[in-house]
Formats: C-alpha cells, structure tokens, sequence
C-alpha cells in the first residue's frame, strides 16, 4: 500500500513538471495601442523619462542593464534592426529604456531615477517609428514578480508532507 501511494506522488510531481514544461508563452499585443502619455496628475502636463547627456557612459550602461534585466523592460526594440535602435549611442537607448519602465511603473519620481542617470522631460523623445509611449495592455502586463506564486513552494509543500507522513 505504502509503495502504491509512493508511485501516486510521485507520478503527480511529474506530471506537474511535464505540464508546466509544456506550457506554451503567449505574447498579447494590442492591434490599436492606448497611449498614457505620463504623469498627468503631479507634473500637469504629460511627461517622459529619459538618460541625462551628463551622466557617465558606464552609469547609463549599469542603469540600461538593469532596467532591460532586473526592470523587466522589453528592450526588444532598441537592439539591432528594431525601430529605436538608430541613433546607436547610450543615451538613446538608455532614454528609450528608462521611459518604458517609468511609464510602467507608475509614472513616480522614483520610477525614474535611475541612480541619478535620468530625468524628467515634457517634450516627447519618439521620433520616426520610434514611439516612447506604452500602450495600457503592456502597462497592465507588466505585473511585479511578487503576484506570481513560485512553483517550487508547491513542490516544497510536497516534500514536507512526505517526509512527514513516511515518518510517522
């Protein structure tokens, strides 16, 4: 009986590893974006969050990292052959970067410090095909990381009460 409930445990824990392996990743993009052009609210008027020209290339180089890593910004965009990528310099980048997760992230002052690297503007960077508004979809789809409940505790939920059912 003991080994028939082992074998059932165990074939659960894999099934849950082989549903979630499978899983396929959707991306949503909006056909007719909704662009919030910033902060209305505290700043009357719309503003953007771009890089300082002053700041050190390797400070704008730190911020750029994190904001397309840790951030969670889709920087997509101003890597090769993407609609911001011209100009190729820090700044740009940087700017385009910044804004996007400014704009996702609640449009604060806090949301664009960036180390001291960015600031605020009134006057829109977007030039050409490229638009430094997010649309209202992508706002939304930017959740933090702490909505989403681990899969592991799951599992270590499990594990505990294995181990303390196979004591007793």
């Amino acid at each position: 009986m003991r080994n028939q409930l082992w074998i059932f445990l165990f074939s659960l824990l894999l099934l849950n590893f082989v549903s979630q392996a499978t899983r396929p990743v959707i991306t949503i993009r909006p056909e007719s974006p909704v662009r919030p052009q910033g902060n209305t609210t505290f700043l009357d008027g719309t503003t953007w969050c771009v890089a300082r020209p002053s700041a050190s290339q390797a400070e704008l180089q730190r911020a750029l990292d994190w904001a397309c890593g840790i951030g969670r910004v889709d920087c997509s965009v101003i890597e090769r052959r993407g609609d911001c990528y011209e100009p190729d310099t820090i700044v740009s980048h940087a700017s385009f970067a910044f804004n996007a997760y400014y704009q996702s992230n609640g449009n604060n002052l806090i949301a664009c410090y960036f180390g001291g690297t960015a600031t605020l503007t009134k006057i829109n960077p977007s030039y050409g095909k490229c638009s430094y508004d997010v649309s209202k979809s992508e706002v939304a789809a930017a959740r933090s990381l702490s909505q989403y409940k681990p899969r592991w505790l799951r599992l270590m939920y499990i594990g505990v009460l294995l181990f303390l059912w196979r004591r007793s």
